[in-house]
C-alpha cells in the first residue's frame, strides 16, 4: 500500500545566492529530500554542481538590478505555472572590499556601494517575497532569510555596509514575521558564524581560537537548519533568528 508522502505534491524551494558554499550545500540538502529547487544567481548554473533537474531550473538574475529582479520573479512565476511556493531562501548577498581586500568601513565605503549593497542584501529579500506572496500564501510556506553575525557586532572582515544590511534584514525579518506570518508563511532569518567555505578571509584562524566549539563551521550545518524551517518541524516558529555559529556570539 503507497505511503501518504507518495500522494503529497512535490515541494518546490526557491533559493538564491545557490552557486556556491551555503547555497550550494543547500541545493544538495533540500534536493536530496526530493524537492524542486529553482535556483537563483548571477552566474550562469554551475556545471561542476549538477543537480536534478539544475540547468532547466536555474535563473540569472542581477538581484542588485530591480528590473532584472522583477523580471526573476515573473520568471519564477512562470516556471511554477500556478503550482505553489512552499519555500523561499535569499541567500544571495554581497559585501565588497577595498583594493588591498581589506574591510571597507564608514569612513571609506562609496555612496554607489551602500546602494549596491542594500539593493542586493536588503531590498532583493522584501522585493522576492512581496512579488512571490501568492504562491507562498497558497503554500503556507516558509521563507529564510540568510543574515549574518556581523549583523549583530563589528567584525574584522566583514564591510560596514555588509553588517549593516544584515542588521537591517533581522529587523525586516520580525517585521515580515508579523506581516507575512497573518497570510500563513512564517518568515525567520539564520545567522551564521564563520562558516568554511571560500569566502573566507586570511586571519579566519585567531577567530576560530575564540570560538567556544574551536572549529568552523560546514555549509551542510547550515543548510540543515534551513532544510528544518521550511518543514513542518519547525510549524510555529515564525520571527526567529537562529544563531549558527558554535557558541561565538556567547
Amino acid at each position: 500500500m503507497p505511503s501518504s508522502q507518495t500522494n503529497q505534491p512535490r515541494r518546490t524551494l526557491l533559493l538564491t545566492g545557490a552557486s556556491r558554499g551555503i547555497g550550494h550545500a543547500t541545493v544538495k540538502r533540500f534536493s536530496a529530500a526530493g524537492w524542486r529547487v529553482i535556483t537563483c544567481s548571477r552566474h550562469p548554473f554551475p556545471e561542476n554542481c549538477p543537480w536534478e533537474a539544475g540547468p532547466e531550473d536555474h535563473i540569472q538574475v542581477d538581484l542588485s538590478d530591480e528590473a532584472s529582479t522583477l523580471e526573476a520573479i515573473a520568471e519564477t512565476k512562470r516556471r511554477l505555472d500556478g503550482h505553489e511556493l512552499h519555500a523561499l531562501v535569499n541567500n544571495a548577498a554581497i559585501s565588497p572590499k577595498a583594493g588591498d581586500g581589506k574591510r571597507l568601513s564608514t569612513l571609506n565605503t562609496s555612496k554607489e556601494d551602500w546602494h549596491h549593497v542594500f539593493q542586493v542584501n536588503f531590498f532583493a529579500p522584501i522585493m522576492l517575497a512581496r512579488g512571490l506572496v501568492e504562491e507562498l500564501k497558497a503554500a503556507k510556506g516558509s521563507v529564510v532569510n540568510v543574515s549574518s553575525i556581523a549583523g549583530s557586532r563589528v567584525h574584522p572582515f566583514a564591510g560596514a555596509a555588509y553588517s549593516t544590511s544584515k542588521a537591517a534584514l533581522a529587523a525586516l525579518t520580525r517585521e515580515m514575521a508579523s506581516d507575512f506570518g497573518r497570510l500563513g508563511i512564517r518568515v525567520n532569518a539564520i545567522a551564521p558564524g564563520e562558516i568554511d567555505t571560500v569566502m573566507l578571509s586570511p586571519g579566519t584562524e585567531r577567530i576560530v581560537e575564540q570560538i567556544p566549539m574551536h572549529r568552523l563551521g560546514t555549509t551542510d550545518e547550515v543548510a540543515k537548519i534551513i532544510y528544518v524551517l521550511c518543514t513542518d518541524t519547525s510549524s510555529y516558529v515564525n520571527g526567529a533568528e537562529i544563531h549558527i555559529n558554535g557558541g561565538q556570539h556567547v
